[in-house]
């Protein structure tokens, strides 16, 4: 029987491949970036072609590095990022458009219509979201508009819309699958999360042919099979989720109240509710949580806050203003001056997710004075995101107060952290001291993947259900106990508080 899980993890700014064994443990990985592009302020675009050729490029090269064949891949797993819309044309399989990424606001004036049009209720109670730019639906719309004779080719059935998993099943399967699954659907803004189905409506109100999308299956079972000729030989996929239901299932928060944050481009914290859709009366998001129920039997679900500039901050430090000269740099720097003088950096660059929902709101630098120098700034730039991850929390926190007769209604006791940023010793500590509570990392950080690897694990059969997976990679785990005073503590949130205000509607 082959060991061997491929999990494909394509990410807003990197193509990776890793390799997992029966242990649940990583075995080889391969990562390359993919480029973003920025034609006009707020917009954030990538080549689909690009995805896809990193992403091969990656899956060879884990194997290479590896030493191993796909006949000894037993299944395939892909999370992705989620949200990126791609639109290509059946025939040739080419893109009509460039991917529009989840964090573009290009789409700002289509929700502004929607909006106006009084919709927001409606998507509210039909997908468990809110009216913005960061969703599917209306970057499909925009792409409709701005090729001439999409919509025409699409009310044909000539034209195919995906997110990026979908994109790369029908590269891998050579055209013949165009699926995604449930979690995947749930952040189009098209999909009714109860009737776990394409939402007639919101496709009528937004112009979208229903013979663009594509079918919607569980995360756990059979999504096609990899064509030999990608990687030597034919492989099932048999997993598939958006990255952040990925990991909460790869963090094992399969039970009501249990929760995760993922410290990615992005940050995205998700609680497990169950069976239950459980709405948010605080700027959070109910959402599909992976699972192998299929959409028609059932769901599960969970409440998710978004933050949309996470590591895109540590990224803009690099990339732009070029002080440090690594994302690893960042803790070393931030950790050379007691505290960042009264300097908040609000990273607003692609407006504010949760609980703001201000797609208008721009990045702050504010509390400067003539001492202020790079380190302050590169400090105050980790202190944002675990601010950020805070602003969530309380959302949680406030939900879990108002339905304290349910189970759900339970106090966060400690944060499970996974992702790239996890790794950054200083943020997990700030991140415990901001929250008060402890920050828990497990030892295999790469649970995103590893939750694709679990769905495809458990439907090849490599372990019976999730529970034997839940054993297979359970293991050893740092702990960050907070250790600033409460006093500290709501002052330096108050001031966070204060520069978020300043950010709010700023650009017209």
């Amino acid at each position: 029987m082959p060991r061997y899980l491929l999990a494909l993890d394509e990410g807003t700014t990197s193509a990776r491949a890793l390799l997992f064994d029966e242990r649940a443990r990583v075995v080889a990985v391969e990562q390359r970036e993919v480029a973003a592009r920025y034609p006009q302020p707020g917009w954030v675009e990538q080549d689909p072609r690009e995805i896809w050729d990193t992403q091969l490029r990656v899956a060879r090269g884990v194997l290479e590095r590896a030493g191993i064949a796909a006949g000894d891949v037993a299944a395939i797993g892909i999370t992705n990022q989620r949200e990126t819309a791609v639109v290509w044309d059946r025939a040739t399989g080419e893109p009509v458009y460039p991917a529009i990424v989840w964090q573009s606001r290009q789409t700002a004036a289509i929700c502004d219509d929607l909006k106006a049009r009084g919709l927001e209720d409606a998507v509210r109670a039909r997908t468990g979201l809110v009216i913005d730019p960061y969703f599917s639906a209306t970057k499909v719309r925009f792409i409709l508009d701005a090729v001439e004779g999409a919509q025409a080719r699409a009310e044909r059935g000539e034209l195919a819309f995906g997110t990026v998993d979908s994109w790369l099943l029908y590269r891998l399967t050579g055209g013949r699958e165009h699926v995604t699954d449930v979690t995947n659907a749930s952040r189009t803004m098209l999909y009714n999360i109860h009737a776990r189905d394409w939402d007639d409506t919101l496709l009528k109100a937004l112009r979208i042919p229903r013979a663009m999308l594509p079918g919607v299956r569980a995360s756990s079972g059979r999504f096609g099979t990899a064509e030999a000729e990608w990687l030597g030989a034919p492989v099932p996929v048999l997993g598939v989720a958006g990255d952040q239901q990925s990991a909460l299932f790869g963090q094992r928060c399969f039970v009501v109240g249990t929760a995760k944050n993922t410290y990615g481009t992005g940050c995205f914290l998700l609680e497990h509710t169950g069976e239950r859709a459980r709405a948010s009366a605080n700027g959070l998001l109910t959402t599909i949580a992976a699972s192998h129920l299929e959409p028609s039997g059932g769901a599960e679900y969970a409440l998710e806050g978004a933050v949309f500039s996470a590591g895109a901050a540590v990224q803009w430090l690099r990339d732009e203003l070029r002080i440090i000269d690594s994302a690893a740099e960042s803790a070393e720097v931030a950790r050379s001056v007691p505290d960042t003088g009264g300097v908040y950096l609000v990273p607003a660059f692609t407006g504010l997710g949760a609980p703001h929902w201000d797609d208008r709101a721009r990045g702050l630098l504010v509390g400067l004075t003539r001492g202020t120098g790079r380190p302050q700034i590169v400090r105050a730039a980790l202190e944002a995101i675990a601010y950020q991850v805070r602003d969530l929390v309380e959302c949680l926190r406030a939900d879990s107060a108002a339905d304290s007769d349910t189970d759900s209604g339970v106090a966060m006791e400690s944060l499970s952290a996974d992702g790239g940023g996890a790794a950054n010793d200083f943020l997990m500590q700030f991140q415990a001291d901001i929250l008060g509570i402890p920050v828990r990392r497990p030892h295999e950080v790469e649970v995103t993947a590893l939750g694709a690897a679990a769905l495809a694990g458990i439907a090849a059969g490599t372990w019976r259900d999730r529970d034997e997976f839940a054993s297979a990679a359970a293991g050893d785990e740092v702990t960050f106990e907070p250790s600033m005073s409460p006093e500290e503590r709501e002052a330096g949130y108050a001031g966070w508080q204060r520069a978020v205000e300043r950010s709010l509607g700023w650009s017209e």
